[in-house]
């Protein structure tokens, strides 16, 4: 049996292919991080995010710090918490936009603050990992969604406000002198705890600060008696590049107040998404059936037949099954020959007794040929593939 001469094929990308299929998805990606550059050069002198009060964003919140200012109150915004307890003085008001964002030395600190100014605190959204420091003897329960909301309290700048746009999380205390505003089944968004000399104010939501709404129901009203009963307004914005925020932090303790920033809803949505995923590729994942024999839409010669097999089982380095294929083969020719049913061809008792009568001596031993274990390289594999060979011509000629 001849063999084909081939060519060597490789099956690995040259750098210009490799160039050809990349370069239209690192052109997008280029354009993407131009385009971000230019947007944040472009921006980089405005005031963007969540409450800030130099924002003019929908959920920014400069139109009520603008019109605090009319009415002579006077707005310091901070970052760090440094800053807070340097501009927090007498007869203050200090709003904390996330507490949540602050680590335990840092809320301990900011308790500090606040005690020590007698003033009013008004803390936005504030849920279990700060509760316990800042606003002692106050639970938390899950949040209700925003919507308006009719005071259900004696809390005069409540009374004086009307139904407003409010929800978020819900606030419970045993504190008799608490003041219990807008409730959510039967538990209230917004909750004044007296203190020493001033009050903390407890908002689920500040919906209502932001430019979006502050002209709808009573939410402008509300937040200026809120943020305007005292001449001066700290508007705190926690930042993660505070530095205060690695003090009395070990190393351990600094993962879990990493991962402590991340909201539960995003977790369990990390969660469902992973599942999602898991289910969508055991859904659309291949699924291998029977195979099918189907005839072939050309003729194909079986010099490029056999190359091409050839070039997959090297690919694959798969010698073991290029192997069995081989001897299978051999056995099947040489069966016939030796007048051995095609049944027992690939049955060592019968065929290997009919080889040795017919032939005296060999130049390799047949069961090794025939039913040996699988080639240790490429050159064991062409090695077998000559020797079955002789084998064959061996048999056919005796």
């Amino acid at each position: 049996m001849s063999r084909p001469r081939t060519s060597a094929t490789s099956a690995s990308l040259s750098a210009r292919q490799i160039w050809t299929r990349t370069r239209g998805a690192l052109l997008v990606l280029a354009l993407i991080l131009i385009g971000g550059i230019v947007l944040a050069t472009v921006q980089s002198s405005d005031h963007h995010g969540h409450l800030d009060p130099r924002s003019a964003d929908p959920n920014g919140s400069r139109a009520v710090a603008e019109i605090l200012k009319a009415q002579g109150v006077s707005i310091r915004v901070v970052t760090t918490l440094d800053e807070v307890t340097a501009a927090t003085e007498a007869d203050s008001t200090l709003l904390v936009t996330t507490p949540d964002l602050l680590t335990d030395h840092q809320q301990s600190v900011l308790h500090k603050a606040m005690t020590d100014s007698h003033g009013r605190t008004v803390l936005v959204g504030a849920g279990r990992p700060s509760l316990g420091t800042l606003a002692p003897g106050v639970t938390v329960a899950t949040s209700t969604s925003v919507t308006t909301r009719e005071p259900q309290c004696s809390l005069p700048a409540a009374v004086r406000a009307g139904s407003v746009d409010i929800g978020g999380e819900r606030y419970t205390t045993g504190i008799d002198s608490a003041d219990s505003c807008y409730l959510g089944d039967g538990m209230a968004t917004l909750l004044r705890v007296p203190t020493s000399g001033g009050d903390t104010v407890l908002l689920g939501s500040a919906d209502f600060l932001t430019n979006e709404r502050l002209d709808k129901q009573g939410n402008a009203s509300l937040a200026l008696q809120l943020l305007g009963s005292r001449s001066h307004l700290v508007w705190y914005l926690p930042s993660l590049s505070d530095t205060s925020a690695t003090e009395g932090e070990s190393p351990d303790s600094a993962t879990d107040s990493f991962l402590s920033l991340i909201p539960s809803g995003w977790l369990w949505g990390t969660l469902q998404l992973a599942v999602a995923a898991a289910l969508a590729a055991i859904w659309r994942a291949r699924r291998l059936g029977p195979l099918v024999t189907e005839r072939l839409p050309v003729a194909i010669r079986a010099s490029e037949a056999t190359e091409g097999r050839a070039r997959l089982y090297r690919k694959g380095n798969a010698r073991d099954r290029a192997a069995a294929l081989l001897r299978t083969a051999a056995r099947a020719r040489i069966a016939p020959l030796l007048g051995v049913a095609t049944q027992d061809a690939h049955s060592p008792e019968t065929l290997l007794p009919a080889i040795s009568a017919r032939l005296a001596e060999t130049a390799a031993d047949p069961r090794d040929l025939l039913f040996g274990p699988a080639p240790a390289d490429d050159a064991a594999l062409i090695r077998l593939a000559d020797q079955l060979d002789a084998l064959e011509r061996e048999v056919r000629t005796s």
